[in-house]
């Protein structure tokens, strides 16, 4: 499927693999703890390499040591990856992490922000929450969608968020539900 543009050209919507996008910041969907697990957040620890985790283990040293709260999102090294740094953020579980909606989007607001502080220009986001956290993907399309298109309205540096989809299932999902337009 060809990527399909909205807000101006701002945001790119494709499928593929985040891990080899050659982009400032890669959004990772983490875990709590930061030491990597399934899916995304699995092939961004392994993939980048011993860098990734070595900072995550010291951000629970000494910042997070009862892990990174839902909605919140810190800045590491990309490691080996092609990207120049790595967001990690929790999303909620469906179900068990309430409001659930205004937690997922403080994930994507608070990523954005992470990256504008830095002046960074270019981001590449997965679906957060989506896969083993059960969050509906109707619903998740929504919630990221508004607030992606709200923090860029703010945002000074970052010019272009990429999200990159697994399946082309998943990028339709997204594209029938997504509220940029």
């Amino acid at each position: 499927m060809t990527p399909q543009t909205y807000l101006g050209g701002r945001v790119i919507v494709s499928t593929g693999d985040i891990t080899a996008l050659a982009v400032d910041v890669i959004v990772n969907a983490a875990n709590a703890a930061l030491m990597g697990g399934g899916g995304v957040d699995g092939e961004i620890h392994r993939r980048g390499g011993p860098a990734i985790p070595a900072a995550c283990s010291e951000l629970r040293r000494t910042r997070y040591p009862d892990g990174l709260p839902v909605g919140e999102a810190v800045l590491t090294t990309a490691g080996n990856l092609p990207a120049r740094f790595v967001v990690h953020t929790v999303g909620p579980i469906w179900g068990a992490d309430e409001p659930a909606a205004k937690l997922l989007a403080s994930c994507y607001r608070k990523a954005i922000e992470l990256a504008d502080a830095e002046g960074l220009q270019s981001m590449s986001f997965p679906a957060i929450a989506t896969g083993a956290y059960g969050y509906p993907k109707d619903r998740a399309a929504a919630v990221a969608s508004r607030a992606i298109a709200e923090a860029l309205d703010n945002a000074h540096s970052v010019r272009r968020v990429h999200l990159v989809f697994f399946s082309d299932g998943d990028r339709a999902t997204f594209e029938r539900h997504q509220r940029f337009a």
